[in-house]
């Protein structure tokens, strides 16, 4: 068996410096570099296993923020913004409305807003209950002769489901209005 040949000399030994490079020096002496608690970094991290969820978690959702919702056709990193819902309007009604207290009517003007109140007589006593709140008063039409002992009409403009409970109390119970 032959032995393999060595290499030049000059292969095995550091290379001279060349022309361009500065004068060699001596290295002082100084104490190795330490990182505090680096042994115990995974048994730390074991005991602070809050930390290290929220930290996971915090790092996913950045992830996710980045890349994006799939077949997204938005800016990476931003929202997709979807068209507003359109906020369904209330169907408005007009009502007529007997107050029982035909003098009450008589301070009451197109434009006002007003509570409807029914009061029903029961054996606890009286009850009342505000039927609609800040209805708008559309028409007070003047009063018949000799309809003021059954009370005044008044017409208001109502969403369609408070006019349903104004016909509803006004069949069982005194209405009476408050000004807003």
């Amino acid at each position: 068996m032959s032995a393999a040949p060595l290499p030049p000399p000059s292969a095995l030994g550091p290379h001279p410096p060349g022309p361009d490079a500065p004068p060699t020096c001596a290295v002082p002496h100084f104490a190795p570099v330490r990182v505090r608690g680096g042994r115990y970094q995974l048994a730390r991290l074991a005991r602070h296993r809050r930390r290290a969820v929220a930290a996971g978690l915090a790092v996913t959702a950045a992830a996710l923020v980045a890349v994006g919702p799939a077949g997204a056709e938005g800016t990476r990193g931003q929202p997709v913004t979807e068209p507003a819902r359109e906020r369904r309007t209330v169907e408005m009604v007009t009502a007529p409305v007997r107050i029982a207290d035909a003098a009450t009517v008589l301070l009451l003007r197109a434009g006002d807003r007003v509570d409807v109140i029914a009061a029903e007589a029961s054996a606890r006593g009286d009850d009342a209950l505000v039927v609609a709140r800040g209805a708008q008063v559309k028409e007070v039409p003047e009063p018949l002769e000799g309809a003021a002992e059954s009370g005044a009409l008044v017409v208001l403009s109502v969403p369609r489901s408070t006019a349903a409970r104004l016909a509803g109390a006004s069949a069982t119970a005194r209405l009476a209005v408050t000004l807003c």
